[in-house]
């Protein structure tokens, strides 16, 4: 038995047997040409690249209709590289100068962009290397006359295991027979993990060796929840994961009748659980789980593979559509949080040792008031089709809320002398998400509406500990006891300033945690759409006050593990079935 950790892109855990998927390798024929076959040849590339697009649009179509235009608008980075000129230039130049066919002056001309792209420190344009290789693939398959394979074929079960899966070969994916996805290279803001979660499809992507320990046949199994794959499993293993899998199934099937109830525990406290989502097509996904509306809409995405930044009226569209769909419950729209791994491409960001602490987020946003006014201005038309809440990501002290409050409030003034309606009654929240903004947060708690806690970041600055640094992924830990005394603090500011308090981060989502967390006195559990049912029946499990008597122990405890112990023996009391 052979146990790999990566990156959990997709929850879930899948059992099958591995098919190697590799739609790569391309044998090119080398020949060489006359000065008078160039412009023959680049009519052969021409004719390619229309080829290709027709192909990519068909798949754009195919997924629009399957998951919605957010999804297929994602292959639009596939249509760019076919209307890049000046890669058109270099093919046209490489043919005077070298005379051999197009195919390999193609596939050179684009081999030394994938090598710059790779060599970046920015993540997200390294994993952007997927849309110009899948590109390079159809072009190439199309001068050859070539066929490729593609998961559309899969005629039986299987886990699909890959060096890297575009975009395209993902939306192509089967549900029926894809059980779930391992990949050796990608990232959380990859294309390929953004669809596996609207799929539903477990994955786990950045082995780095999957292709090359895994065979053909080999039985596995896929903890997309954890990053795991075990290659081999041993009965025992097998059994525990088998077990697993019951009960999240079981869970799911509870959803039937757990999805209109109230999120309330036996002693009637009531709490609020809502949802994270990044795209509007996710929003049928938020309402088949029950949540009680959207406690984080991340926006960035609106602005991530493109070549131009987004119109103002793309995105009132985006969010006047998520507030329509959910009229009247709440959506929190957070601001975006452009920077740390999320990099919009045609700013010319410099290199950042520390991007995380960089610039980004709210700071991103007060240094191009350009950008955000027209976010606000799209917020605050779309406020009127629905119930939308503004709030801020990364906020680290009282100047930059407020400098944000003060652009908010001219763009309001600006709207109004236009004539252009919106909500007056906008409510506006601050992110706690920075260690010095949870030390103020009574200072800050008077001027928002809400506190949202973001732990994701919150952990990982105060504990000084990367958290998609596997060499130090042991010493990220939500039940440190700092972690839990920022968190009360928090809380207890925002309900002495009579604002309510909520959490976006994966803190929330996990069933241990958000017994501590309804103890502390946390009033809205916003995660993502699939964890809900999972809270929704540990919370109407228990009593308030067991809650409270289990979060006021936790507290006096001196090590992370002793909590997690702790809180785990305490949930298996009221809930075992979701204690694994």
């Amino acid at each position: 038995m052979i146990t790999l950790k990566g990156i959990p892109a997709a929850p879930g855990i899948a059992m099958g047997k591995a098919m190697l998927f590799d739609s790569g390798a391309i044998a090119i024929p080398k020949r060489s040409i006359q000065p008078a076959e160039v412009s023959l040849e680049m009519l052969r590339l021409e004719e390619a690249m229309i080829k290709t697009r027709h192909q990519i649009i068909g798949i754009q179509k195919r997924l629009a209709e399957d998951l919605g235009q957010e999804h297929a608008d994602i292959l639009n980075a596939h249509l760019l590289v076919l209307e890049d000129q000046s890669v058109r230039e270099e093919i046209i130049h490489g043919l005077k100068t070298q005379l051999l066919n197009v195919e390999m002056i193609f596939n050179e001309v684009i081999g030394r962009h994938l090598k710059a792209f790779s060599r970046t420190e920015d993540e997200y344009l390294r994993e952007r290397t997927a849309d110009i290789e899948d590109v390079r693939k159809r072009i190439l398959r199309n001068l050859l006359g070539k066929r490729p394979e593609t998961l559309a074929q899969l005629d039986q079960p299987a886990v699909i295991v890959a060096r890297d899966l575009s975009p395209s070969e993902t939306a192509q994916m089967h549900r029926q027979h894809v059980l779930a996805f391992v990949t050796d290279i990608g990232g959380r803001t990859s294309h390929t993990a953004i669809m596996a979660k609207s799929l539903e499809i477990p994955a786990v992507v950045g082995l780095v060796v999957a292709t090359k320990r895994i065979q053909k046949g080999d039985v596995m199994i896929v903890d997309g929840t954890r990053g795991e794959v075990i290659i081999d499993p041993d009965p025992e293993t097998v059994k525990r994961y088998e077990i697993e899998q019951r009960r999240h199934q079981e869970v799911n099937r509870q959803l039937l009748h757990l999805k209109d109830l109230p999120a309330e525990t036996l002693d009637r406290h009531r709490v609020i659980l809502s949802a994270n989502i990044e795209l509007p097509d996710e929003v049928p996904s938020v309402i088949a789980h029950g949540a009680a509306g959207i406690g984080l809409f991340r926006t960035e995405f609106l602005y991530l593979n493109r070549s131009d930044f987004p119109t103002e009226e793309e995105q009132f569209e985006a969010y006047s559509t998520v507030a329509r769909q959910l009229k009247p419950q709440p959506v929190i729209i957070r601001t975006m949080d452009l920077g740390g791994d999320k990099f919009f491409s045609p700013i010319q960001l410099p290199s950042e040792m520390n991007p995380f602490m960089g610039w980004r987020a709210i700071r991103f946003s007060l240094a191009r008031p350009d950008i955000f006014r027209s976010q606000l201005r799209a917020v605050l038309r779309a406020s009127v089709h629905g119930n939308l809440k503004l709030m801020y990501p990364m906020i680290s002290g009282i100047e930059e809320l407020r400098r944000a409050n003060e652009i908010l409030h001219e763009v309001q003034q600006e709207l109004g002398r236009e004539g252009v309606p919106y909500a007056d009654a906008l409510e506006v929240g601050a992110m706690i998400e920075v260690p010095s903004a949870a030390m103020i947060c009574d200072l800050i708690a008077p001027e928002v509406d809400f506190f949202s806690i973001g732990t994701n970041d919150l952990i990982q600055y105060a504990l000084a500990v990367d958290r998609v640094n596997e060499k130090i992924a042991y010493l990220y830990e939500p039940t440190h006891p700092a972690v839990l005394r920022l968190v009360k603090r928090i809380i207890d500011a925002g309900h002495e300033h009579k604002i309510w308090v909520g959490m976006c981060g994966e803190m929330a989502g996990e069933p241990a945690l958000s017994l501590l967390l309804l103890g502390l006195g946390l009033d809205e559990f916003s995660t993502s759409p699939v964890q809900l049912p999972i809270v929704k029946q540990m919370i109407r499990s228990v009593e308030h006050s067991f809650a409270c008597s289990v979060a006021e122990q936790a507290l006096t405890l001196k090590t992370g593990k002793e909590v997690e112990a702790f809180l785990l023996a305490s949930l298996k009391q009221v809930a075992p079935a979701l204690v694994e």
